[in-house]
């Protein structure tokens, strides 16, 4: 394995291109985005979505999919709720099934309330890989160090994609809980725009710690209901990838929240933004799927009731915080 295809060339897609091809690969970078392409193809940077960092010669940006073909494995890095419709780009444009494929989209589908992985299966018969971990695009871009989990059932196939990746600054953990990665990446979003509300409502350190303590145990939660392991939501997929996320305005979905604590209406925020906060979407989802399952997740519905049910941010969540 050495070509890697990669479908989506936000600034995650670009990052992980970057540290591929670090890593001795060569990269072929989808973008639906002509202009990135360009870009990428004549100035070496993708402009658009991680302006200030030079990408490696051996990345070749291309805006058809039918290029993802010729390559060994294949990162999906579409947004969560665009993941079911690239697939079938994909299937249109001859792509294998069974393709190795290591999906790197966080989220819940909704209405189907569907893991990444569980979508991904209906269009492609090989197992699917999880890459999840506490990164942020530019650290990773940059070259500074960071530790990732890569989950997959097929214990020969998991350690060779690991090794795909892997290079000294990009140390990739292999684990067999496939859907444990999944629920950890996709609540910790969630959390991570209620840490930015009390924030931005000024609230206080303490308030946040109370959030991130009791969002950690909601991780770990749905994650056994759904049939992960226990132990996952402690990993670097989980209270890594949740303290990170919680913790700095370098998230989009913790900057979000802060937004909202600030006052900000959600229509105004999304308007000023290019990229996605995954957190508003899977908010919902992820209340449904407990629902479901016959669970409550108190910080989830909360966020749910603040992004998508116009409750304002006072009426439900200082009452959890002073609780």
């Amino acid at each position: 394995m050495k070509r890697v295809g990669i479908v989506g060339a936000g600034a995650w897609g670009t990052a992980l291109a970057v540290t591929a091809a670090r890593a001795g690969c060569d990269v072929t970078l989808w973008a639906r985005e002509p202009e990135v392409v360009t870009s990428i193809n004549q100035r070496g940077v993708n402009e658009m979505f991680l302006s200030g960092v030079e990408l490696p010669d051996t990345v070749q940006a291309v805006n058809d999919l039918s290029a993802m073909s010729a390559q060994d494995a294949l990162l999906m890095v579409a947004p969560a709720q665009y993941v079911r419709g690239t697939c079938e780009q994909l299937v249109s444009a001859g792509l294998a099934a069974s393709l190795p494929i290591v999906i790197c989209s966080k989220g819940i589908e909704q209405g189907s309330l569907k893991l990444m992985s569980e979508v991904v299966a209906e269009y492609f018969s090989n197992p699917a890989a999880i890459l999840s971990g506490p990164t942020f695009a530019i650290e990773v871009a940059k070259g500074l160090p960071v530790s990732v989990t890569l989950a997959c059932e097929d214990l020969a196939l998991g350690p060779k994609l690991a090794r795909l990746l892997a290079h000294p600054k990009f140390v990739v953990h292999h684990s067999d809980d496939v859907i444990g990665p999944q629920i950890c990446g996709t609540m910790k979003n969630v959390i991570a725009i209620a840490c930015g509300i009390v924030e931005g409502r000024a609230l206080g350190e303490g308030a946040k710690a109370a959030l991130i303590v009791e969002g950690l145990a909601e991780i770990s939660q749905l994650c056994v209901a759904k049939g992960g392991k226990p132990e996952t939501a402690m990993a670097l997929c989980g209270l890594g990838d949740l303290i990170l996320t919680c913790n700095s305005h370098t998230s989009r979905n913790m900057s979000l929240g802060y937004a909202l604590g600030q006052g900000e209406t959600l229509e105004g925020i999304l308007r000023e933004r290019r990229s996605v906060a995954e957190g508003v979407a899977s908010s919902d989802a992820v209340s449904e799927l407990a629902a479901q399952l016959g669970i409550r997740l108190r910080v989830c519905e909360i966020v749910n009731q603040i992004v998508h049910g116009n409750v304002g941010v006072d009426q439900v969540l200082l009452p959890f915080v002073q609780n």
